[in-house]
């Protein structure tokens, strides 16, 4: 049987979500059985870090042969495969990953309190100096294209430690800058390093745990992400206002970013599979040199030449941003979003410091909500995919990924909500405080839902092509959220609080029927992607036929 899913329209739409889960494992032909298996190891080994390029569009994957010398995990149940470490053990991991998020989004808002004081004390406008937290997300913007390939080709352990001891260092030149121009490149390339921990425990997340087991780690990575740039403000504001001044703020983050560093190094693992494989092949070569020659590990034989190097890691994630619809739309919300949230550092200030004189600590405070929000949104992401396992088993490890939309679709109307909430309420100083305080749990929640949502909607639509599609949209979000820094003062300002906001709430009201339209056209517009598996396609397209088969009768 031909099993082309340009031939499966109906399977594409209606039949997907009909039979999105099926009332038992169901039987598939031997072909399909081993796409399912070859997909299945290397999502397990790479992790969404697949070095191949994948196949022609709609051609079967290569056969991966099998070769004596070449080292594989010594059976399922190998305890060096980090797919088979302790429960325990890898929430350790996953707790001290989450740590290190929140260390190094800390370090992106942390300064926006400070703001103000270092405009007086470098005798600049407030316009120039944002470009503080601007040059650090530009940071943001390149790192990824060389910590990629560099936990690719090193492992994650070394571009962790190399990275935290790099970004540790530079808060020196922050904290001791006599001149914005020292501060601003220091800034930079602080950010530049910073990133690389993000990217390097999305990773480590992805190497140790399952699919049913991510979903919680996710969300828990995911929460951190946000509670980072929110405890920024919060903390810095009391440092900054206090007798220690705007420097301070620099030297706890350095304080912080040198502990968080410590604990990583000591107890961090190595958790890249072809790293791992690659130590062990070394490590049988030289226990017996010569009876152990021929042994090697996959990814020593890999393409690590210039040109393949960067066609895995730069072409490759813009080649999918050229032809990948989904991940265009997932990028521009994403990216909306984002600057929404780096927005929000220079839009508060706006609203209660100049409309209702807080000070920079009680501004702080009001960051709080986005916090809680956060929490919230994780909670809700739990919600909304609790029958996620269930799917799992049913789908044979590859359920619809449209499945993973339902917080999206929550989010999504929240978000233009808040954004209203925010601005109508924000813009008269009769009204109380707390009112437009509240909307920001509702922005909070709905920002972070959204990027749960669609992250692992990108995860499973791309699977072992992923790290590219993320490479792809972090590119974007972060010079997205690097501009919006840049012009809310004024957009606030010029437009009015309540129109400023009107117009963010536009915006989002116009993004949000986006998970929507994925539901319900998804899997029609993956199945003429070359990137996207789409295995639950194929899957449903046996279903169909053997409903069909035993049934004539049988239609959608």
């Amino acid at each position: 049987m031909e099993h082309s899913i340009l031939s499966t329209p109906r399977s594409s739409s209606s039949t997907l979500h009909e039979m999105n889960a099926p009332a038992a494992p169901p039987v598939l032909s031997a072909a399909l059985e081993q796409e399912i298996l070859r997909d299945e190891l290397r999502t397990e080994k790479y992790g969404g870090d697949d070095p191949l390029s994948p196949p022609p569009n709609h051609a079967p994957p290569p056969p991966e042969e099998s070769d004596p010398n070449m080292v594989t995990w010594d059976g399922p149940d190998d305890p060096a495969n980090p797919q088979n470490w302790s429960v325990p053990y890898k929430w350790i991991v996953t707790v001290i990953c989450s740590i290190l998020t929140i260390c190094v989004t800390f370090a992106s808002s942390a300064p926006t309190s400070a703001t103000l004081l270092i405009a007086e004390q470098f005798h600049i406008s407030t316009e120039v100096a944002n470009l503080i937290t601007t040059c650090f997300l530009l940071g943001y913007v390149f790192g990824p294209f060389f910590w990629g390939p560099g936990s690719e080709l090193l492992g994650r352990r070394p571009i962790f430690v190399s990275t935290m001891v790099a970004f540790t260092l530079f808060h020196l030149g922050q904290a001791l800058a006599q001149n914005l121009e020292t501060l601003l490149v220091t800034r930079f390339f602080a950010g530049f390093f910073a990133v690389a921990p993000m990217t390097t425990c999305g990773g480590i997340i992805a190497d140790i745990w399952d699919p049913v087991g991510r979903g919680l780690s996710t969300s828990m990575f995911s929460a951190c992400v946000f509670l980072g740039p929110v405890m920024g403000p919060i903390i810095a504001s009391f440092v900054s206002e206090s007798y220690l001044g705007w420097r301070w703020v620099f030297w706890l983050m350095m304080i912080f970013a040198g502990a968080c560093t410590t604990v990583g190094v000591i107890f961090l693992p190595e958790t890249y599979a072809p790293i791992l494989l690659a130590k062990k092949a070394k490590q049988l070569r030289k226990l017996d040199p010569e009876h152990n020659k021929e042994i090697y590990a996959e990814h020593e034989r890999q393409d690590w030449s210039i040109m393949g190097v960067l066609n895995r890691t730069l072409l490759r994630p813009f080649h999918m941003l050229l032809m990948e619809p989904i991940l265009v739309l997932v990028t521009i919300y994403l990216a909306v979003v984002y600057g929404v949230l780096y927005g929000l550092f220079e839009a508060l200030p706006v609203i209660f410091m100049e409309k209702r004189g807080f000070t920079i600590s009680q501004n702080g405070l009001v960051f709080i909500g986005v916090g809680i929000g956060a929490i919230l949104g994780s909670g809700c992401n739990l919600y909304f995919t609790r029958h996620y396992p269930e799917l799992i088993v049913k789908w044979r490890g590859f359920p619809p990924p449209e499945q993973r939309l339902f917080g999206a679709m929550f989010a999504g109307p929240c978000l233009v909500v808040g954004a209203f909430w925010l601005g109508w309420s924000g813009e008269y100083p009769a009204v109380p405080w707390y009112v437009p305080a509240l909307s920001t749990v509702l922005i909070g929640l709905s920002v972070n839902l959204v990027f749960m949502s669609f992250l692992s909607y990108l995860v499973d639509t791309y699977l072992m092509y992923s790290a590219s599609a993320f490479a792809a949209n972090t590119f974007i979000r972060s010079a997205v959220a690097a501009g919006f820094p840049l012009f809310t003062v004024q957009m606030f300002t010029k437009l009015g609080v309540n129109w400023a906001g009107s117009l963010i709430g536009f915006v989002a009201l116009a993004l949000a029927p986006s998970p929507f339209l994925f539901y319900k056209y998804g899997a029609r517009i993956r199945s003429k992607s070359k990137f996207a598996p789409c295995i639950d396609l194929k899957i449903a397209q046996e279903i169909e036929a053997a409903m069909e088969k035993a049934d004539p009768s049988y239609s959608v």
